[in-house]
């Protein structure tokens, strides 16, 4: 069972195609793009293949720092997240700090590691306010709330991180397994034509995928290949949705 139906009803999923011009009998069936901040390296570029598809995709952003010097949800950006809003697209947080959240302690608080290799120990409330952070922040630039939703960086969430969550109002959103597009795998073995062909050839129904704005590590960038993605799998006869707020 994919990701999307664990929460999804059928009418809902018919719905999503309605919203984005398509009928029912159309569209055989529908995927969820989502979009890590990551460097931000390709956020303008991924920003034009959007529009071009006239695709909505959700994002989730963290202050993470970008190829310009900045980070993500500075007011250098402001306009660029505005756009998006103004766009239609769905915002989920990302965390605050874009730590890993590592394991769950005896005293019922949960250990996170930050980006420089430091460890805090987070307790509930400290947890949601990772996740709330980001949402103020993304609010001061663009006047819109980010929707109920997170990603933890990684995907790497526990019990303890997931319950604290949920009791400040987000819900976990994780990736199908044919929707990791790969954009984050060395180049040398996973070429993006390798890539491409993967996930056209995987992706099902319900799926949600997942790539980021940009990549530190990959040298030959995979952001282009979310052209000919959505259009392949346009051609499947798969619709787009944003991810579905509680």
């Amino acid at each position: 069972m994919s990701a999307i139906r664990q929460y999804l009803p059928a009418a809902l999923l018919c719905a999503t195609c309605l919203a984005h011009g398509a009928t029912p009998e159309a569209c055989q069936g529908t995927v969820y793009l989502t979009l890590d901040t990551g460097n931000m390296r390709h956020a303008e570029a991924i920003a034009t293949i959007l529009d071009k598809h006239q695709v909505k995709a959700t994002f989730f952003v963290a202050q993470e720092k970008t190829l310009r010097g900045d980070h993500a949800l500075d007011a250098s950006w402001g306009d660029y997240w505005k756009a998006r809003v103004a766009e239609g697209h769905a915002f989920g947080s990302h965390t605050w700090r874009h730590g890993s959240f590592r394991q769950d302690e005896a005293d019922g608080r949960v250990t996170y590691r930050l980006m420089d290799g430091t460890h805090a120990r987070l307790d509930a409330a400290q947890v949601c306010a990772e996740l709330k952070a980001a949402d103020t922040q993304f609010q001061a630039l663009t006047g819109r709330p980010l929707d109920p939703l997170w990603r933890a960086p990684g995907g790497r969430t526990t019990p303890l991180t997931l319950k604290a969550a949920r009791a400040c109002g987000y819900r976990h959103v994780h990736w199908s397994a044919a929707g990791f597009l790969g954009d984050e795998l060395p180049s040398h073995t996973h070429s993006n034509a390798m890539l491409l062909e993967r996930a056209l050839a995987r992706i099902r129904d319900g799926d949600i995928l997942m790539a980021h704005l940009g990549i530190w590590s990959r040298h030959d960038p995979f952001a282009p290949m979310l052209d000919p993605l959505i259009a392949g799998l346009k051609a499947r006869g798969f619709c787009f949705a944003r991810v579905p707020t509680p």
